[in-house]
């Protein structure tokens, strides 16, 4: 073979081999380059695939769109996947958003905390608005719920009595505690007394700590504390005496209970150190106990509903006999 001819393929050989070669000879050159010239991004977040458009990724200047114009590097695997190395379970959404403008938040909170993260991350601002937006309002509607505590034992009680800085109002009712029939009207009344505490949470919720008890003695009482310590109680029943049989009163003396409800307000803040109180609960249709006290003790006011049989709850014939 003459000398030419030798060199000729060599110089063939070397061509070929240089078109043969990649484009890129090492990682940073590939990271370097970015996404520039490309119309298509083929994206693996985390082993999620995503198949989107640059025009897409660059709609918000957010990371992503730093990615296409080469601003990020990126690690680009030998099949033309960006890698991103984060959870790809909110993703999707991310790119919906990103397409769209908006789109639907999950109503979790858990997974909305989440999506507000991977939107911080990718500095999609839009998204992460949106979130924190969705999660005020969801903060807005759990705070206006009303939680009402309910007592499981008598240390229980003792404990939130102690603790809480607000005025508390217990609502004390156990139908099943009654060896004696009811009268034709205590029903009803029951179910009134309970509506009236239902009443009262939604008036005075976040002033007033309202707390129910289906464990104790009393069929239907009210207690009213502040300061740690009861100031008033309102028993609601009472011992009907008839000549045959005894039976069981429920009234609903639904003034004398908003009233007391009132005078507990004075011990917001500690303001009911002087022992005053707004409204006087005596009155006709009630007899006031004050249990008797020494010392630096205070007194606590029990009101006690008159004993009486109305006339249309008596049976032909029966006596009425009252008993205090």
């Amino acid at each position: 073979m003459s000398a030419e001819a030798s060199v000729g393929s060599h110089a063939a050989d070397s061509a070929q081999s240089a078109n043969s070669q990649p484009a890129f000879h090492n990682s940073d050159e590939l990271r370097n380059r970015g996404l520039l010239g490309s119309k298509y991004v083929k994206l693996n977040v985390g082993g999620s695939l995503h198949y989107t458009t640059v025009q897409t990724l660059s709609k918000e200047d957010s990371l992503l769109r730093s990615i296409c114009n080469g601003g990020t590097e990126v690690s680009i695997d030998s099949e033309g996947w960006v890698i991103l190395d984060r959870c790809g379970r909110h993703f999707g959404l991310v790119l919906n958003f990103l397409r769209d403008g908006s789109v639907p938040l999950p109503e979790d909170h858990k997974e909305l905390d989440e999506v507000l993260k991977e939107a911080q991350y990718y500095r999609v601002q839009g998204l992460a608005q949106l979130c924190i937006s969705a999660m005020q309002k969801q903060k807005d509607v759990f705070e206006t719920v009303c939680r009402i505590p309910m007592i499981t034992s008598a240390k229980e009680e003792q404990k939130i009595m102690a603790s809480c800085r607000k005025p508390v109002v217990k609502l004390q009712n156990n139908r099943g505690n009654n060896k004696y029939s009811y009268t034709s009207n205590s029903d009803d009344n029951l179910l009134k007394n309970i509506e009236l505490f239902d009443k009262l949470v939604l008036r005075f919720n976040g002033r007033v700590l309202f707390v129910k008890d289906v464990l104790g003695d009393e069929i239907c009482c009210w207690s009213f504390y502040g300061e740690g310590r009861k100031i008033a109680e309102v028993c609601c029943t009472s011992i009907v005496y008839a000549t045959e049989k005894k039976q069981t009163k429920v009234e609903f003396p639904e003034a004398r209970i908003f009233e007391e409800t009132l005078n507990i307000l004075i011990y917001e803040n500690g303001r009911g150190s002087g022992g005053l109180h707004l409204l006087d609960a005596r009155g006709s249709g009630a007899s006031l106990d004050e249990e008797g006290a020494t010392g630096g003790e205070r007194r606590v006011r029990r009101i006690h509903v008159r004993r009486h049989i109305m006339h249309d709850e008596r049976g032909p014939g029966q006596q009425t006999v009252y008993k205090d």
